[in-house]
């Protein structure tokens, strides 16, 4: 939706790990050198652990592009949460081992035939668990049995155990203190700084842009940066929402505005409102003007401010010539006015031909699958930036044009000359 406005050739902020958008900071590095590392030098156990969003697996998927599978034969585990019978099973799987048996002593055998003749061939075997910390216990304590698949001097099964850092904290169960043991090769992936943030942001762009066009103000940077708190996913997130948002908008630059607002939504916290003195002001005028109209401090007061105050009589005094007060206000209305009984209108009613002949205006329920570029042009015939600004401004409920709620009411509204 927003690339051509951008001139970008393609998402620079998809949440889906993409390995052409790796970017390497220090722990990054040394994470993806110690996989290598690891796996190359058969070292049985790796384990790679880090916090939600802080590319582990796009760092694991990097890793299988790059790989020589002439090499290597990876086996790469997505969903973890299995016991170790059906572990075993998609391993011989995976490995073109059929007719499984449910002895796992005697799958654990043939697997082992399996991966000597890997291994004569020169290829290596590696087993890649993503998500590690969702694996049973019972699972990763039985590993041992596969870690134990080797010859006089290098493993045959290379496991790779990725996981959170709830994963750490199981290993420290008795039941694995053996498995710990074995985690020769280990490396944690730590949140990203400030400037590697910044860096982060700005060496996605550079891989899609088309011009050399600032598209974030640097107010708007610092404020994504400082909420997303190093971890690149939420910049991924932040930074789409933005460009979304910018476009909606039809602004060239994300500016600091633009941020705050998609921070907001994505916290749910409403930016605070600023203080408006003319809301005390109006306040205080209106306690004023219920106040005892006998008061001499109020009398006093009235004079002071050279607002006109109301006679006992009920009536109003006279302007001076020229029919504006000289007060400092200059106002040629009377703010406050002695209650009265309603009257009636001294005017007839205009004639009807009088009224402007308003454009109909639409009101459409949103369905499952509408879109809010399709819906505009199927209303306007027309489909830009401003067309959804407009389309925002006469909906308040409407938070963001790019996610319609079904069943939600939207008015759409004549279009003004300007906008089409």
């Amino acid at each position: 939706m927003y690339l051509d406005f951008y001139l970008l050739k393609k998402e620079p902020f998809h949440v889906t790990p993409d390995p052409e958008f790796l970017f390497l900071s220090p722990s990054h590095k040394a994470a993806l050198r110690a996989l290598v590392y690891g796996v190359e030098e058969r070292q049985g156990f790796v384990a790679l652990l880090g916090e939600v969003g802080l590319g582990k697996t796009t760092i694991l998927r990097s890793y299988l592009e790059r790989v020589d599978q002439s090499q290597l034969k990876p086996i790469h585990l997505l969903y973890p949460n299995l016991s170790f019978r059906e572990l075993l099973h998609t391993l011989c799987q995976k490995c073109g081992l059929e007719g499984t048996t449910e002895d796992i002593a005697e799958t654990i055998t043939r697997l082992h035939h399996v991966l000597i003749g890997e291994y004569q061939q020169g290829r290596n075997v590696a087993l890649l668990v993503d998500e590690a910390q969702h694996m049973p216990l019972e699972t990763l304590e039985q590993l041992l049995l596969l870690s134990n698949l080797e010859t006089s001097t290098q493993k045959l099964l290379q496991i790779v155990l990725v996981g959170q850092p709830e994963f750490e904290a199981k290993l420290n169960a008795q039941a694995l203190r053996q498995l710990k043991q074995r985690l020769v090769i280990r490396a944690t992936i730590v949140p990203l700084t400030a400037e590697e943030s910044r860096d982060y942001i700005l060496y996605r762009l550079a891989k899609v842009r088309l011009a050399d066009n600032p598209i974030f103000t640097r107010g708007a940077l610092q404020a994504i940066i400082t909420q997303a708190q190093g971890i690149p996913r939420v910049l991924n997130i932040l930074c789409t929402n933005a460009l979304i948002q910018g476009f909606v908008n039809g602004q060239p630059r994300i500016s600091v505005k633009i941020a705050q607002e998609v921070i907001a939504e994505y916290t749910g916290k409403k930016p605070r409102q600023g203080w408006r003195p003319w809301v005390a002001v109006a306040g205080a005028l209106a306690l004023l003007a219920v106040w005892h109209w006998g008061s001499p401090y109020a009398h006093s007061l009235f004079a002071k401010l050279h607002l006109p105050r109301a006679t006992p009589s009920g009536t109003l005094p006279e302007t001076p010539a020229g029919g504006r007060d000289s007060g400092p206000l200059g106002s040629a209305s009377t703010p406050f006015l002695p209650l009265e009984p309603a009257k009636e209108a001294a005017f007839p009613p205009p004639e009807p031909s009088a009224f402007p002949q308003m454009a109909p205006v639409d009101v459409r329920i949103i369905q499952k699958g509408d879109r809010i570029a399709e819906v505009a042009r199927e209303v306007y015939g027309v489909s830009n930036p401003a067309v959804f600004a407009w389309i925002k401004q006469n909906n308040p409920h409407l938070q963001n044009v790019n996610r319609l709620k079904v069943g939600m009411q939207l008015t759409f509204p004549p279009l003004p000359r300007e906008v089409r």
